[in-house]
């Protein structure tokens, strides 16, 4: 009798009966994958020059003609910027666990999450770094190999970008091609102004505050940066950024002249979107602000652009141009109201799935 494959189901329902000679088929179950950057794998020139060489060569980051880019990227950028990178990331380095910050959060908010999640006996979560380890596909394949029919693919994006939110989910489509079963795919879209979200930025800016001798003049709202050009192109991430800003602004009860958007991390000559954070910090004290808080609401977790471009390299920059106070109000990272939040986007997207 021929052998024929009766793909597994996750609805509360008996299995049917295989014939004898049917290949073993595991339980059916639904993987939920939070996806976040990227990490290299240590702080030495060649770990630091393979995650540049992967992340550079995306051409959703970089979207200047490979014939161009590619003879820059491989003969200066990465001769030179490994080392200053190296430098940079040895300095927040997690040396406990000898990673950086991100993989070190972005995997308890995994664990978290799949301890929240622990009575659906069904649910696989796990998470994958589109540049570096565990790279997406690798974790894809693993949750096919282990039963799941369906996935939830959750990058950790509040504000969609093209060189964020859809080369994560590019990677991941790419891994689906080389599957010869394929499971069912739910994308999350971004959370730029969910109520909760919003709550959460608004109530770690409160918080952190309450506990200063010092209150300050001006918070800044600090977002990654992108050239001016892919918004002109199209990209929604500026606007999704200024309605975050906006909506934890009213939480807030402030106005535009207590809390400002600024954008950070620019990269190359070309004009990025602006106003710049490391000028803004430059110029402000001799405007009379001297007293200042930055928060960056797009990272889901601490890594080297929040902990040593703010942290470090801003609070230098602002003290030396004749600021007096400066804090870092740290991310959402693993919270319990993070943790919270993570687990109701999940379960947003299981809608339907899950037995009732």
């Amino acid at each position: 009798m021929a052998t024929v494959l009766t793909r597994p189901t996750t609805e509360a329902q008996p299995q049917p009966r295989l014939p004898a000679d049917h290949p073993r088929l595991p339980a059916a179950k639904i993987g939920v994958v939070l996806m976040n950057l990227g990490t290299p794998d240590g702080t030495d020139y060649w770990s630091m020059r393979r995650y540049l060489d992967e992340f550079l060569s995306d051409r959703r980051v970089i979207e200047v003609s490979p014939w161009i880019w590619q003879p820059l990227l491989k003969l200066v950028i990465l001769t030179t910027r490994p080392f200053r990178s190296g430098r940079a990331y040895a300095s927040i380095w997690n040396t406990e666990r000898n990673e950086s910050p991100l993989r070190t959060i972005t995997r308890a908010q995994a664990e978290r999450v799949a301890e929240r999640l622990a009575g659906r006996a069904e649910l696989r979560v796990d998470w994958a770094m589109r540049y570096g380890r565990p790279a997406i596909a690798e974790v894809i394949e693993r949750l096919a190999d282990e039963g799941c029919t369906r996935l939830v693919l959750l990058p950790l994006y509040p504000q969609y970008s093209a060189a964020t939110t859809a080369t994560a989910y590019d990677a991941a489509f790419r891994a689906l091609m080389r599957l010869r079963w394929q499971p069912a795919v739910r994308t999350a879209p971004p959370y730029h102004d969910h109520p909760g979200y919003i709550e959460l930025v608004a109530r770690s800016i409160r918080s952190h505050l309450a506990g200063l001798d010092w209150q300050p003049q001006l918070v800044i709202t600090s977002f990654h940066g992108m050239p001016e050009d892919y918004l002109l192109k199209g990209d929604p991430y500026h606007c999704q950024c200024q309605k975050t800003a906006r909506l934890v602004r009213e939480r807030l009860g402030m106005s535009a002249e207590q809390l400002m958007v600024c954008f950070q991390s620019r990269f190359g000559k070309a004009e990025w979107l602006k106003p710049y954070l490391d000028r803004t910090l430059e110029e402000l004290p001799a405007n009379g602000i001297t007293r200042v808080a930055v928060i960056s609401p797009g990272f889901s977790a601490d890594c080297l652009e929040t902990l040593e471009e703010i942290a470090v390299e801003g609070r230098e920059s602002f003290l030396h141009a004749g600021g007096e106070r400066f804090t870092y109000i740290p991310a959402l990272n693993d919270s319990q109201g993070h943790i919270d939040l993570i687990e109701q986007l999940v379960l947003r997207e299981l809608d339907g799935w899950l037995p009732r």
